[in-house]
C-alpha cells in the first residue's frame, strides 16, 4: 500500500496493527483530531472515540477476518467540542497493518453535498437567466430607437423630457441584461494574486463608501501564498459580500442595544477540501464575518440566486455574480448566519485538483 497517497485524501484514515494501536495516520487525520501524527503513533485508535468499547470490538474483529468493512457513528473530543463523526473499519489481507479506519466529520460530508448542490442550482439559474437576456436584448435596442426617432419628430422640446425617461430606462435594463449575461462568456485573465492586497482594496472602499457607520477589521494570516486567479473579478467577489454586509448593518434599526456595526476579514488556508467535487490539498478560505441582524429565514436557500434580495432597493446581483465569479476560479462561497454572527466563506483553490 503507498501510504504517501493516504496524505491526498480529505478523510481522516488511520492504519493500525492487531491490538488497534495506530501505527499511521495521515495529513487528514491530524486535522481532524488536533494531533500530530507523532502524537497519535502508538495510541490506540478506540480511545480516540466517545464509544471506545465499539470502536475496539469493531477493530477487532476487522483484524480477525470476520467482515470487510463496518460503519457506525460516533463522537470524538477535540478541545472541548464533541464532534459527531462516521467511522468506517476495514480488514485488509495481504498487508502490512491488518485494519484502516476512515472517519470523517458528518458535517463536513452534508456541507459538502450542500454545495454540490448549489452548484447545479445556481447553474440552472443562470442558464434560465442567458435565455431571457438573449430574449429581451432585441426588444429593448428596437425601444430605445423608436423613443430616439420620435424624440427627433417632437415639436416642443419640453416634450424630450419624457423620450429621455424611456431611453435612460432601457439603458438601464441593457446594463441589467448584459450583467446577468456577460461574466460567463470572457476567459479568465489568471495571474498571481496577493488575496490580502485586494482585502485592504476593498476596505479602502468600503470605508469610503460607508464612513463612520462601519468599522473593518482585518485577522489576516501572513503565510497565505499568493494564488493563482483574475484580480479584477475576485476584487469583484470580494468587494460584493463585504458591501453586503456593511449596507446590512447600515440597514437594521437602530435600537439602545444595537452594537456598533463591525465587519471582519479573516484570511486562512485550509487543508484537502473538496470543491466542485474535485479535492485540492491546499485552499484559501476568506471569512467576511458581520454582526448583523443575519440573512433572513425565507432566502437562506436561495440567496445566491439570481434577483434574491430581502433589502429594499436591492437588486439580488451583488451575491449571485460573487458567487458566480468565485466558481470561476474552481471555488465556492459558503455562509452560516444567526442574528449577531453571519459569515460569508470564499473558498479558492490553491493549486490545481487531484
Amino acid at each position: 500500500m503507498n501510504v504517501e497517497a493516504l496524505d491526498l485524501l480529505a478523510t481522516s484514515v488511520f492504519l493500525v496493527n492487531e491490538r488497534g494501536h495506530i501505527e499511521y495516520a495521515n495529513a487528514a487525520a491530524e486535522d481532524l483530531f488536533g494531533r500530530s501524527r507523532k502524537q497519535l503513533g502508538g495510541h490506540s485508535a478506540a480511545t480516540l472515540f466517545d464509544s471506545p468499547e465499539n470502536i475496539q470490538s469493531s477493530i477487532d474483529r476487522a483484524a480477525a477476518g470476520r467482515y470487510a468493512d463496518v460503519r457506525q457513528l460516533a463522537c470524538l473530543r477535540r478541545a472541548t467540542e464533541s464532534v459527531e463523526v462516521s467511522v468506517t473499519t476495514v480488514g485488509l489481507t495481504g498487508q502490512r497493518w491488518p485494519v484502516l479506519i476512515e472517519t470523517r466529520e458528518i458535517e463536513q460530508r452534508v456541507l459538502a453535498d450542500r454545495n454540490h448542490r448549489l452548484v447545479d442550482e445556481i447553474e440552472a439559474h443562470r442558464e434560465l437567466l442567458r435565455n431571457l437576456a438573449h430574449e429581451v436584448k432585441n426588444p429593448l435596442g428596437g425601444l430605445r430607437g423608436a423613443a430616439q426617432l420620435l424624440e427627433a419628430e417632437l415639436p416642443s422640446a419640453a416634450l424630450a423630457e419624457y423620450t429621455q425617461v424611456i431611453i435612460s430606462e432601457a439603458d438601464r435594463l441593457q446594463a441589467l441584461v448584459d450583467r446577468l449575461s456577460g461574466p460567463q462568456r470572457v476567459p479568465l485573465n489568471a495571474r498571481p494574486v496577493n488575496i490580502h492586497e485586494i482585502c485592504e482594496r476593498v476596505c479602502a472602499l468600503i470605508q469610503a463608501e460607508f464612513r463612520n457607520d462601519v468599522t473593518l477589521l482585518r485577522d489576516y494570516d501572513a503565510s497565505v501564498p499568493d494564488l493563482k486567479g483574475d484580480a479584477a473579478r475576485l476584487m469583484q467577489a470580494v468587494l460584493n459580500v463585504a458591501r453586503n454586509a456593511a449596507q446590512e448593518l447600515v440597514a437594521r434599526p437602530a435600537g439602545p442595544q444595537t452594537e456598533p456595526g463591525v465587519v471582519t476579514l479573516r484570511t486562512r488556508v485550509a487543508r484537502q477540501v473538496m470543491l466542485a467535487h474535485k479535492q485540492h490539498r491546499l485552499a484559501l478560505v476568506l471569512s467576511i464575518i458581520d454582526n448583523g441582524p443575519g440573512v433572513p429565514d425565507h432566502i437562506r436557500d436561495r440567496i445566491f440566486h439570481p434577483l434574491v434580495t430581502a433589502r429594499a432597493g436591492g437588486t439580488g446581483l451583488g451575491l449571485s455574480l460573487a458567487q458566480d465569479f468565485v466558481q470561476q476560479h474552481g471555488g465556492i462561497i459558503e455562509f452560516e448566519s444567526r442574528p449577531g454572527r453571519t459569515e460569508f466563506r470564499l473558498v479558492l483553490p490553491m493549486e490545481p485538483a487531484h
